[in-house]
């Protein structure tokens, strides 16, 4: 028996928007952009809202936003270019004294997320340890190569924890369809995209202590002791990315010479550790340059995604600015 719904546009607000935090995590993970799931959920919400009066509740209201969102989502990554990492493209640069460091304007890059989002589905501590390698930068990535289907299929299975029965019905398929996109989804994404074994919580620490002196002192030499042998340090939005700890210092050598001693703030972003760098411009000013997001494991740091477009970064709350 259908349940009497208040058709009043005050009644949707009051009832859906406690859903929206975690429908804009649901659209970070189908789209790579927070600022893309932003916007799409606006218009879901505003589609839900038109639609109200016609919502039966024959499902709960969750459910019916979720298969609202879930179309835009899709519909959303058919018309948009994915989001990738510069390692996602082509080989690492060869030789890092000589290689140009080169841009793409046309490309539309992953945006890293804040750690809020990682709790918009659940407060509960064993299931945010999950949501937290469900939103590693690495997993994003390869959520990113999936086709659509696959792509919400894989997430409400695996990472919402949603019945292979929920999903056929919100997608409107079988159940052995959504078990056979999810098999298909699985071996191009596995669970640990990074396959990593996590270091212990102290050594964690000192890793992330030795990286951020490392730069706070402008010490070249304390970097590379830090990464591992293969570590991987790529920079979107600029194409260019290396593979190796001494190519990773004999490109980024010159570079923190020039800047100096650099004020860092640690903070985390898609529930890894993360560092924000502010060095010194002509002005004597110390702006927000770059958000470090690590990748750490036993043997040290194994890999770095420098997000240099600030814009981007927003939603880190992170100040543009030094206090002096």
């Amino acid at each position: 028996m259908s349940t009497t719904i208040d058709r009043g546009g005050e009644d949707f607000a009051r009832l859906a928007e406690p859903f929206r935090r975690e429908l804009i995590a649901y659209g970070y993970r189908m789209l790579g952009s927070v600022d893309d799931a932003e916007e799409v959920v606006q218009d879901v919400y505003l589609d839900a809202w038109r639609a109200y009066d016609r919502f039966e509740g024959r499902s709960s209201l969750r459910t019916w936003l979720y298969a609202i969102a879930t179309r835009a989502f899709v519909k959303a990554v058919e018309r948009r270019k994915r989001r990738p990492l510069p390692s996602d493209l082509h080989a690492p640069a060869a030789d890092p004294t000589t290689h140009p460091v080169a841009a793409d304007s046309e490309l539309t890059w992953l945006q890293p997320a804040p750690d809020s989002l990682l709790t918009a589905t659940t407060t509960d501590p064993g299931t945010v340890v999950a949501a937290r390698e469900s939103m590693r930068l690495a997993f994003m990535a390869a959520l990113q190569l999936l086709p659509p289907r696959q792509r919400v299929v894989l997430i409400l299975r695996d990472v919402l924890c949603w019945s292979a029965t929920e999903v056929a019905t919100l997608l409107d398929l079988s159940v052995p369809a959504v078990n056979s996109a999810l098999q298909r989804a699985r071996a191009r994404v596995p669970a640990n995209s990074d396959s990593l074994v996590q270091p212990s919580e102290p050594r964690q620490r000192e890793l992330l202590d030795r990286y951020v002196a490392a730069f706070q002192n402008a010490d070249v030499d304390g970097l590379v002791a830090v990464l591992t042998e293969d570590a991987i340090f790529e920079m979107p939005p600029f194409l260019t990315w290396f593979r190796g700890a001494g190519a990773i210092g004999g490109f980024l050598g010159a570079r923190m010479r020039a800047f100096g001693s650099t004020p860092v703030i640690r903070t985390t972003a898609n529930g890894q550790p993360a560092l924000a760098l502010y060095p010194a411009t002509a002005d004597g000013q110390h702006r927000l340059h770059a958000l470090h997001v690590l990748t750490l494991v036993p043997q040290g740091v194994g890999r770095v995604v420098s997000f240099q477009d600030v814009d981007g970064l927003r939603h880190l709350d992170l100040p543009r600015l030094l206090p002096t």
